[in-house]
């Protein structure tokens, strides 16, 4: 389900740069059950893949509730996010000065 919302072709996940080293392995993956998803790349498939599937079927299968699930702040997301209050702050200020400075009152 992982690939197939992806979009991207089997050509994707294999060989340099994919989740598996050859087509015989991938097959194997996805068709008959003969061989297992290395575990150790499922961090690599979900960034290949754009999604988040496997991670997400886990969690499901193991009882947790999706809905309450959020994405952790990076650091450069806090910076933007503290930065983008501080802005606030002050265009606040900036306009209760300009309404000062016009002879208005500021709400």
């Amino acid at each position: 389900m992982c690939q197939s919302l992806s979009g991207l072709d089997d050509k994707a996940f294999i060989g340099e740069g994919g989740v598996v080293k050859d087509a015989a392995q991938w097959s194997r993956i996805m068709n008959s059950g003969q061989h297992n998803f290395p575990q150790d790349q499922l961090n690599k498939l979900m960034d290949k893949a754009g999604n988040e599937v496997p991670m997400l079927w886990l969690m499901h299968s193991r009882g947790y509730d999706l809905s309450s699930l959020r994405h952790r702040e990076t650091e450069m997301e806090r910076r933007l996010r503290l930065a983008e209050e501080a802005l606030a702050r002050s265009e606040q200020k900036r306009q209760a000065l300009v309404e000062a400075l016009s002879g208005r009152v500021a709400a």
